[in-house]
C-alpha cells in the first residue's frame, strides 16, 4: 500500500487530482469530498464512506470498493474495471 489512511476523516476535503493509487482507505470518511480526476488505482476503499463524493473522471481501476457507502456519489466518466 502506498499510503495508510485507514479510518481517516477526509470528509469535505478537496482531493481533486491527488494520486491515491494503492492507498489503504478502509473505513475512511470521504463523504462530500471532491475527488475529481483523483487516481485511485488499486486503492482499498472497503467500508469507506463516499456519500455525496465527487468521483467524476476518477480512475478506480482495480480498486476494492466492497461495503463502501456510495449514496449520491458522482461517478460520471469514472474509470472502473
Amino acid at each position: 500500500m502506498k499510503a495508510d489512511l485507514r479510518g481517516a476523516n477526509l470528509s469535505g476535503l478537496n482531493l481533486a487530482g491527488v494520486d491515491l493509487s494503492a492507498a489503504d482507505l478502509r473505513g475512511a470518511d470521504l463523504s462530500h469530498s471532491n475527488m475529481f480526476m483523483t487516481e485511485l488505482v488499486k486503492a482499498d476503499l472497503r467500508g469507506a464512506d463516499l456519500t455525496g463524493a465527487n468521483l467524476e473522471f476518477a480512475d478506480l481501476s482495480l480498486a476494492k470498493i466492497e461495503g463502501a457507502e456510495m449514496k449520491d456519489v458522482n461517478l460520471d466518466y469514472a474509470e472502473m474495471d
